[in-house]
């Protein structure tokens, strides 16, 4: 399988993770607010302090983002662009968002492919202090309550990066057991979430938000992203029992490359290694309960 060396040594847990408890609700994103303010009031509203979030169509302006590129330093194993800050509305095609705490403040991570004001395609990763929402739009979101994705530093990938960690519970509404996890690199991700399931006795689970990175990628259509180093975000995600006995994950998916390429489909199971990280909730369908 595909692996990038990290600058610093692996962690012994290849998958963070915190069990919880959470629930799916809708709500729509309020024009004129940032991105990340209209979110926090979106999951208040219903009780959480975190969670994520999946989107179609919206409408963003002012808008910035960065997409991935090389490093030019060594430091890390891939690093970002520049910060691009296309004129006029930015069009939202899908995305996903993890919404958690940064520095004692509300922050998130955001993937998506998108078409800018004068007609281009483009992708990758919004930045939260930069992005307006310009039109109202309305978003899927699953809130977690005892758990929360915290930036902290990461010694593997030398970057800050979210990660799932216990909190007090706030009391909001569930309906589900949910688990906010994190995959490490170089593990592959359909292979970690269906380990995770027969670990924990899930027998069939559903994807939340889903941000992170392949080491390029293989769809089951034959597609292939050959640049290593992507952003991507989760479009719909499932794990259920195989044919054969075991779980059988299908994740669908939308990438931006660091040369600019798009590419959108599912991915092939046992080739699609972990290049950063990859943040999601998954929620126990067996297990739903008030």
């Amino acid at each position: 399988m595909r692996s990038i060396k990290q600058p610093g040594s692996p962690a012994t847990e290849r998958i963070q993770w915190v069990e919880a408890r959470g629930r799916a609700f809708r709500f729509t994103l309020q024009a004129g607010l940032p991105l990340l303010e209209a979110a926090r009031r979106g999951f208040a509203a219903e009780g959480f302090a975190g969670g994520v979030l999946n989107f179609r169509r919206g409408a963003l302006g002012p808008f910035a983002y960065v997409m991935p590129a090389l490093s030019t330093t060594g430091d890390n194993a891939a690093f970002y662009s520049e910060t691009f800050r296309p004129a006029g509305g930015t069009r939202t095609r899908l995305g996903s968002m993890t919404l958690g705490m940064r520095d004692g403040a509300p922050f998130f991570h955001c993937h998506g492919l998108w078409t800018e004001a004068d007609g281009k395609a483009s992708g990758g990763h919004m930045m939260p202090d930069e992005t307006i929402v310009a039109e109202p739009f309305e978003v899927e979101a699953f809130g977690v309550d005892g758990a929360m994705f915290m930036a902290e530093p990461d010694p593997e990938t030398n970057f800050k990066l979210f990660g799932p960690v216990a909190a007090e519970r706030t009391g909001a509404r569930t309906t589900s057991r949910a688990f906010a996890l994190r995959l490490r690199p170089n593990q592959d991700f359909a292979g970690c979430l269906e380990a995770f399931c027969h670990t924990h006795g899930i027998a069939r689970a559903k994807i939340h938000g889903g941000v992170g990175s392949t080491i390029g990628a293989r769809f089951t259509d034959g597609g292939i992203t050959e640049p290593f180093a992507t952003e991507l975000a989760i479009v719909a995600g499932t794990i259920v029992p195989g044919a054969s006995g075991g779980h059988e994950a299908a994740l669908d998916v939308a990438l931006i490359d660091y040369t600019g390429g798009l590419a959108e489909g599912r991915l092939v199971r046992g080739d699609n290694p972990v290049l950063m990280t990859m943040e999601l909730v998954l929620e126990a369908l067996d297990e739903n309960a008030g």
